[in-house]
């Protein structure tokens, strides 16, 4: 199970739960496609949501999500591109409030972080940047809501966009990614980050060596500090020193090993191991 200590949560994690290739690899063989998410859930801590970028889930959906995955496990939803894939994000608000009100709160305990993605090409506008995260509710339906945001561009390796996050309260993508800007910077009170160097001929997608140097960047963040040896983009302004939640996705372009390098990885932070039986 994710790893709890006077530290925050670490969950490691993949990218959906519906991918062909992993039927033999990680789905044994002959396993129902309905029960891929009862299994995928009970071996992993966590899953980020692709489908709610693409379309619109209904309160249903989220609900049967919730009761087909144990207690303990949390899914990240992915915003609408049709939010986040437009020249003003100003305009926005009716897009985040259609999301918002879709019926995500279904999840209950198990609603992770909103993941706001956006455009290789979209660049930082600090005025239209501030107005868009004005957009995003800190609660609904009682609920409070985590905020995280994935600029791909590199105009936001800058201070200003940092200060920004971090006056809101929003996390910032930790993408480590062969082109998108890593930004280590801590902004709000978890972590997120979407580890996408992966190689399928590796059967754990990073090597051990990396995957121990991630996973001891991981108990870092969780205990409130950050990792020296990732540089910062504003490194004069210190987060505060408090306990946070990680949450650390393998999403890499083959995504093959992802399962297995989650696994990997969450036994390095967890040597438990997660807890609960498979669904066969």
């Amino acid at each position: 199970m994710p790893r709890k200590s006077a530290t925050g949560n670490i969950r490691a994690g993949i990218g959906g739960w519906t991918f062909e290739p992993w039927r033999g690899v990680f789905y044994p063989d002959g396993l129902p496609h309905s029960q891929e998410l009862p299994y995928a859930s009970h071996h992993l801590a966590t899953i980020e949501v692709n489908g709610t970028y693409y379309r619109t889930q209904k309160p249903a959906t989220f609900a049967s999500w919730a009761k087909e995955s144990p207690d303990n496990f949390v899914f990240s939803l992915k915003g609408p591109r049709y939010t986040t894939n437009r020249r003003v994000l100003a305009e926005a608000g009716e897009s985040v409030s259609r999301f918002i009100d879709s019926g995500i709160t279904e999840l209950g305990a198990k609603l992770g972080p909103l993941l706001w993605q956006f455009a290789p090409t979209k660049k930082f506008d600090e005025a239209d940047f501030a107005a868009f995260l004005d957009l995003l509710p800190a609660k609904v339906g009682g609920h409070n809501l985590k905020h995280v945001v994935e600029p791909r561009h590199p105009s936001f390796c800058t201070p200003e966009f940092i200060e920004l996050a971090r006056k809101k309260s929003v996390a910032i993508v930790f993408a480590d990614h062969a082109t998108y800007p890593a930004i280590a910077d801590v902004t709000a009170d978890f972590v997120y980050a979407r580890l996408q160097k992966g190689d399928d001929s590796i059967p754990t997608a990073y090597k051990p060596k990396a995957l121990g140097q991630w996973a001891e960047r991981a108990k870092v963040w969780a205990s409130g500090s950050v990792p020296q040896d990732i540089p910062t983009i504003d490194p004069k302004n210190k987060p505060p020193h408090k306990s946070r939640d990680v949450f650390v996705y393998f999403i890499h372009e083959g995504k093959v090993r992802a399962p297995a390098a989650a696994m990997a990885f969450q036994e390095l932070v967890s040597p438990a191991g997660k807890t609960g039986k498979p669904r066969a």
